[in-house]
């Protein structure tokens, strides 16, 4: 059968004239092929090797379960797209049902199907005889598949899956909902499994499996994990790099987000939010500064009411412990690359200052104050409950200096994930003071030092990827058996706002709004 076809446009297929003089029945025995001439799409060896195994398993009804973790931007949901259009094709003769479960219906199943079209039309086989059915089915004659979502309050018990369950971004479905309703699906069918995913914490449905499937894999030799990281990548697409290297110049190596969604690697759900390893990127970097004309200056206010209450991990004021928390006020100075104008600004505490059951009125005058006499570009409060009041009147003193943060339980877990960036790509850099005796910044300097060790973390493995952090009240100084506060964690972290600012331009520091980078990895793997 020969296809003679005009040059294709650009959202055609680009091999289209390859076609002349070949056979579809050809093309739909070799998988490389199909997806290079009938789907448009050149497959790398890494998707390669996933595409042969799972098609295997299914064409031999093994039941295996294979579990898929590519770094983030490195095909996967393109490699799905054309495993289900090649499968439905494949298998369109027969009565076949393939399930797919995706976190949520919007937006990730409806992601999902909207890949699938796009390559559907595409394909110079089925491109006039797929059909859509009832929202979330497809199908080409015999063969279907159907995109559900795993959230916790869907319905989707009775589906079966006779060929191939997919799940995807496993690492956000809940186990529960899994062994309840989804795993059903495939009871009495044999059918193939695939986790599609990235790397979260040790106790998420996608880990589960992996231990799994690793565990088969020893006993019987066939590979069923494939687990990549950005190196992998790499070897493959030298454009790759120079992505990765511009989010681990952002993030950090170390920062849970590079970890997982470029290098495959599991973080724990719980524990120390700043350890040794991390200590030691902040610490003894220089000597401290002084005042200088052309310095860029912003001050960080963590707010305590005026009768010491405490915040909470997850953002919010109680009267639990009235002798906990202090008003405190970091300076810092913000340099910038004169050269590199995509550099993103490094952080040097200069000063800091205190202040335990202080009344507000007095504090405005004197922070004001402050901040005049260092002349700061942008001052940055914590502006939760009581808090509001000492912003509003530093907003009428500075105008146009002033950057308000309301504490919440979104809010502070942005916060402590941008926070962690700031830290782990090196741009938060504790000068080293000399050790004199009472000496008050030194000592301020060691409080901070000993809240960052006692300061914990606890993140969710649904899709908010939810983190609260904070001291535990129960936390004391390993020297003094003193209560530990984390004010001044808390105004140290207040730097990430400073992130979202252009300090190049003249005047005060405005606003760019940017895409939150947790929401912006979210999907996109």
């Amino acid at each position: 059968m020969k296809i003679l076809k005009p040059t294709p446009a650009p959202d055609e297929n680009p091999f289209a004239d390859d076609l002349a003089a070949m056979h579809f029945k050809v093309l739909l025995t070799k998988q490389k092929e199909f997806s290079r001439y009938l789907s448009g799409l050149r497959l790398r060896s890494y998707q390669q090797g996933v595409f042969e195994a799972v098609l295997d398993s299914i064409k031999k009804k093994l039941g295996y379960s294979f579990v898929v973790m590519f770094p983030r931007q490195s095909g996967k949901n393109e490699l799905q797209a054309h495993l289900e259009v090649y499968l439905l094709t494949l298998l369109s003769q027969y009565s076949i049902d393939i399930i797919k479960v995706s976190p949520t219906l919007k937006p990730q199943a409806q992601t999902c199907m909207r890949r699938f079209e796009q390559v559907a039309r595409r394909n110079l086989l089925i491109t006039s005889i797929w059909k859509k059915e009832g929202g979330n089915s497809y199908r080409v004659e015999g063969a279907r598949i159907t995109f559900l979502s795993a959230a916790t309050g869907s319905n989707i018990v009775g589906a079966t899956a006779s060929g191939l369950l997919e799940v995807d971004e496993a690492q956000q479905v809940s186990i529960e909902k899994y062994d309840r309703d989804i795993a059903p699906m495939s009871a009495s069918t044999c059918a193939t499994h695939v986790f599609w995913g990235t790397a979260w914490t040790s106790t998420t449905l996608l880990a589960r499996e992996l231990r799994a499937a690793e565990e088969a894999e020893k006993k019987d030799g066939v590979r069923r994990v494939f687990r990549l990281t950005a190196e992998d990548v790499m070897l493959e697409l030298a454009a790759y790099r120079k992505h990765v290297e511009e989010k681990v110049a952002r993030f950090g190596r170390t920062h849970p987000m590079v970890r997982t969604q470029y290098y495959s690697e599991e973080v724990d759900g719980e524990g120390g939010m700043f350890p040794a390893e991390r200590l030691a990127l902040i610490k003894g970097h220089s000597t401290p500064s002084v005042l200088h004309p052309n310095s860029l200056y912003a001050l960080l206010l963590d707010v305590a009411g005026e009768d010491e209450g405490v915040r909470g991990v997850d953002g919010s004021m109680s009267m639990a412990n009235p002798s906990r928390d202090a008003t405190a006020l970091t300076l810092v100075e913000i340099r910038l690359d004169g050269e590199d104008v995509k550099a993103l600004p490094v952080y040097l505490p200069v000063k800091r200052w205190q202040w335990i059951g202080a009344n507000h009125v007095s504090l405005q005058t004197t922070i004001r104050d402050i901040a005049v006499a260092w002349k700061v570009r942008v001052l940055v409060a914590d502006a939760t409950g009581v808090g509001a009041g000492l912003a509003s009147f530093l907003d009428r003193a500075l105008p146009g200096r002033v950057t308000p943060f309301t504490f919440n339980s979104t809010s502070k877990s942005a916060l402590g994930w941008d926070f962690l960036a700031i830290v782990d790509s090196g741009r938060w850099q504790e000068p080293v003071f000399a050790e004199l005796p009472g000496d008050e910044q030194v000592r301020y300097q060691n409080e901070f030092f000993a809240q960052l060790s006692a300061c914990q973390y606890e993140v969710s493995n649904d899709t908010k990827r939810t983190m609260k952090w904070g001291v535990p009240e129960s936390a004391r100084h390993a020297t003094t058996g003193e209560p530990l506060h984390d004010d001044w964690v808390t105004s140290a972290a207040l730097s990430a706002v400073l992130e979202k600012m252009d300090f190049r331009s003249a005047g005060a520091a405005f606003v760019v709004e940017a895409p939150d980078p947790l929401r912006n990895m979210d999907g996109n793997f």
